[in-house]
C-alpha cells in the first residue's frame, strides 16, 4: 500500500500592503508610502527586470518617440520629485510647454493661455511614459521595504478577513496583506474581483496618437483646434533637430477615425495639415499610429475593507484636457498620505474608516472634472447656431478676463485648491 503524501502547502508572502499594477501610478503609491515603513510588495503581470529600464528608454529614446505621453501638471511634477522620481526623468528627454492655444475650428472663438502671465516658468510637461516610468522605477529601488514581483498573475482575491485580505497568483503563491491597493488599469480584474461597480458609458469617440513632424516650429505650446467630430491636439516634443516635433491625439468620430487609419502616411498627413488649418505649416511625417476607443469609467465606490482603487482602476475619463493620469497621481499621493496618517496614530491601514477619509477626498475631486469634461465635449459637440454663437462668445470673453482666465489655468495646473502634502510646492524661505 502506497505511503500518502502530505499536501504542499502554497507559499505565503506577508505585506502589509499589496498594489497590483507596477505602471506610473502604482509605484507612484509604492515609493510615496515608502517613507511610512509599511512593507508593501507590488505585482505586475508582465515580465522584466526594472533594473535595465532605464538603459532600454535611453536606447528607445535615441530610435524615436514613444507614442505614449502625458501631460504632467505641476502637481504631478511636484509628486514626481517628492518621491524621488523626477530628478532621474530628468536625464531624459522632457517637454515644457509655456503656452496652450485652443481654438474653436467651427467658429471664431479663441482662448491662450501663457506661463509667462502666471510667473511660472512652464505650464507643464508634455512626458513620454515610459520616461517617467524609468524615473519611478530608478526611485523604487531605493527603498528596501518594497518588493516587486513582475511576471505574476492575480487569480484570486479574498473577501475581507479579520487581518485583511489574501492574494492568491496562478503560481501557487499566497500574499496576506492587511491591504490590497488594484492600480492594474481601467480594465482592473483585482476591481472586479472585488465585486466594485462601474458606471461606464461609451464617449462616442475614437482616439488617434502618433508622433507627426511639422514644417514650422511647435513654439513650446500645445495647441487643439475643438472640430466637428471631436478635438484635436499637437503637443510639442523636444528634440535635437529643433522643435517641430509633436505627439497627437486625435478624438474623433469612430467612422472618421475607421477612414483616417485607413490612408496611407502622405494622405493622413495632408487630412491633418488640414483640418488643423495649416496652423504649423504642413505635417510633413508621421510615425506609426494607434487608435482606441474612449469611455467614461467611475466606480461606484473606491474602498471596501482591506481595498482600494486608484488612477485608471477607479476612473477613466476624455483626454480632452489630459488629466488622466495626473488625477491618478493624485489619488496616489491622498492614499499614501492617509496610510501614512493611519500608520502614526496606531489605526488599521486596511479599516474601512481610515480608506474612506481618502475615498471622501479624491472622489469628489474626480467626479468634479469627470463632469466638467463631459460638459466641454457636450458643449463642442453642439451644432445648434445659437450654442455655437455663445460658446465663441464666451471663449473670446473670457480670454481677455485676465484674472478669471489665470486662476481656470492654475487649477489645471494643480496650483489650486487643496492638494495632499506631496503635491504642494515647499514654501519658499
Amino acid at each position: 500500500m502506497s505511503e500518502l503524501k502530505p499536501e504542499l502547502q502554497p507559499e505565503q508572502i506577508n505585506a502589509d500592503v499589496v498594489i497590483v499594477g507596477a505602471g506610473m501610478v502604482g509605484v507612484t503609491l509604492a515609493t510615496a508610502l515608502a517613507p511610512s515603513g509599511l512593507e508593501i510588495v507590488v505585482l505586475e503581470q508582465r515580465e522584466g527586470d526594472v533594473s535595465g529600464f532605464s538603459e532600454f528608454v535611453e536606447k528607445q529614446q535615441a530610435e524615436g518617440y514613444d507614442p505614449r505621453v502625458s501631460a504632467l501638471t505641476c502637481a504631478s511634477q511636484q509628486i514626481l520629485t517628492s518621491v524621488g522620481a523626477w530628478q532621474h526623468m530628468q536625464q531624459f528627454r522632457l517637454s515644457p510647454y509655456t503656452d496652450m492655444d485652443v481654438w474653436d475650428g467651427e467658429g471664431t472663438g479663441h482662448i491662450h493661455f501663457s506661463a509667462s502671465e502666471l510667473h511660472e516658468p512652464a505650464l507643464g510637461h508634455i512626458v513620454e511614459n515610459r520616461v517617467t516610468l524609468a524615473g519611478l522605477y530608478q526611485a523604487l529601488q531605493t527603498h528596501e521595504n518594497i518588493q516587486l514581483l513582475t511576471g505574476v498573475e492575480v487569480k484570486k482575491l479574498s473577501a475581507p478577513e479579520q487581518d485583511g485580505r489574501i492574494v492568491s497568483l496562478a503560481d501557487g503563491r499566497e500574499l496576506h496583506a492587511k491591504l490590497v491597493v488594484a492600480s492594474d488599469g481601467a480594465m482592473s480584474k483585482t476591481r472586479q474581483m472585488a465585486g466594485i461597480p462601474m458606471w461606464e458609458w461609451d464617449y462616442g469617440h475614437h482616439a488617434i496618437v502618433t508622433t507627426v513632424k511639422t514644417e514650422n516650429a511647435h513654439q513650446k505650446t500645445a495647441w487643439q483646434r475643438f472640430t466637428e467630430d471631436g478635438p484635436l491636439a499637437l503637443l510639442p516634443l523636444s528634440s535635437d533637430e529643433g522643435d517641430c516635433y509633436c505627439s497627437i491625439v486625435w478624438s474623433t468620430s469612430p467612422a472618421h477615425a475607421k477612414a483616417l487609419m485607413e490612408l496611407d502616411d502622405q494622405a493622413f498627413c495632408a487630412e491633418l495639415t488640414k483640418t488643423f488649418e495649416h496652423r504649423l505649416g504642413d505635417i510633413l511625417w508621421n510615425d506609426q499610429r494607434f487608435v482606441f476607443p474612449l469611455r467614461q469609467r467611475h466606480a461606484k465606490h473606491y474602498i471596501q475593507g482591506g481595498f482600494a482603487a486608484i488612477g485608471d482602476a477607479a476612473h477613466t475619463i476624455h483626454p480632452l484636457a489630459g488629466q488622466g493620469v495626473n488625477l491618478g497621481l493624485l489619488d496616489a499621493a491622498q492614499l499614501a498620505e492617509t496610510l501614512s496618517d493611519a500608520v502614526k496614530r496606531g489605526e488599521d491601514i486596511g479599516s474601512e474608516s481610515v480608506l474612506r477619509r481618502f475615498q471622501r477626498i479624491r472622489r469628489n475631486d474626480n467626479i468634479q472634472m469627470s463632469a466638467a469634461m463631459e460638459g466641454f465635449k457636450r458643449l463642442f459637440n453642439e451644432t445648434q447656431p445659437f450654442v455655437r454663437l455663445a460658446r465663441n462668445m464666451g471663449m473670446n470673453l473670457l480670454d481677455k478676463l485676465t484674472p478669471v482666465k489665470n486662476h481656470i489655468v492654475m487649477d489645471a495646473m494643480g496650483l489650486n485648491g487643496k492638494l495632499p502634502a506631496l503635491a504642494q510646492r515647499p514654501i519658499k524661505e
